[in-house]
């Protein structure tokens, strides 16, 4: 059959305009991109797209979540996430320790975030639930794991991790520079159970304590976090006692603190339960907490007014 001289013409403009049409029909329907993310146990989690509901079992990274402006992706927490104060009326899943299984499975969630000491991994990626351990331990693994928690999320480097961790690191430097020779002359002892378990160099409480430019008695050789004898801390004499227990009604003495300088002259800082949270959590109030240390730091450390 032969077509009139500008048909043919007219065809393959129809053509193209069909191709076109398919492709932004195809690309209107497609999901999202695929994610992949190796979490702090070493193991490779994938997913079709970014999880949009999400289970945290750890404060730390429900904290994270809700800093990066996603907090409404959260549908279920552990007992201990109480920050930001939205999270408080989502269900409550037990803790690390004691996770509650079938609560968790009946939320359906997309991924559930925990610590890797979490009893919790094995049983529920056994039941078909993905699971992401993070754990972060110091300031370096609070950035990693920001980082991660972006990738999870989708959400752009430069808008939400690299960001966020900027802000906190220049508020940790804004908050020792604030310090008066006089506070960061100080040696101090901090607390964080009964025990007493210790915040050693190591940790990152003792990273921002360092960070501030006191003196942790506490060395790095210990641990991040020692049990230690409490004629130890007799020993090293602090000049300033912190305690971040949040279950601490107030500070007990240990048999000989009385001798301690710090226990003397009355130059302890005992956190109370919402300060607490916030200096032994690792995550995206780091900042708050290194300006509640220089806080004390300024109030007790000798020679104070």
């Amino acid at each position: 059959m032969n077509f009139p001289s500008g048909s043919l013409a007219l065809w393959e403009r129809v053509g193209v305009r069909a191709a076109l049409l398919l492709l932004l029909t195809f690309l209107a329907v497609a999901p999202a991109h695929a994610l992949q993310l190796t979490d702090d146990r070493g193991v490779s989690v994938s997913f079709a797209q970014s999880p949009q509901r999400i289970v945290s079992l750890l404060p730390s990274l429900t904290e994270s979540v809700c800093a990066m402006d996603q907090c409404q992706r959260l549908v279920g927490v552990d007992r201990y996430s109480n920050y930001p104060a939205s999270v408080r009326s989502l269900p409550v899943l037990g803790g690390g320790l004691d996770p509650n299984i079938e609560g968790i499975v009946a939320l359906r969630p997309d991924v559930v975030l925990l610590a890797t000491s979490s009893r919790a991994s094995q049983r529920l990626e056994s039941l078909g639930i993905k699971v992401v351990a993070l754990e972060p331990k110091s300031h370096a693994d609070v950035r990693r794991v920001l980082g991660k928690i972006g990738v999870l999320l989708d959400i752009p480097e430069a808008a939400g991790a690299a960001r966020l961790w900027r802000t906190i690191d220049a508020s940790i430097s804004a908050a020792a520079q604030s310090l008066s020779p006089r506070a960061r002359r100080a040696r101090v002892y901090f607390e964080v159970n009964r025990g007493p378990y210790a915040a050693g160099e190591s940790s990152f409480i003792g990273e921002t304590l360092t960070r501030l430019g006191v003196k942790n008695v506490v060395p790095a050789a210990l641990g991040p976090f020692p049990r230690l004898n409490p004629e130890f801390v007799v020993r090293a004499n602090p000049d300033v006692i912190m305690v971040g227990n949040r279950s601490m009604q107030a500070m007990a003495s240990y048999p000989g603190w009385g001798s301690i300088k710090a226990v003397k002259e009355q130059r302890i800082c005992v956190f109370g339960v919402v300060e607490s949270d916030v200096v032994v959590r690792p995550g995206p109030r780091m900042a708050e907490a290194a300006r509640l240390m220089a806080r004390c730091l300024e109030d007790k450390a000798p020679g104070a007014p």
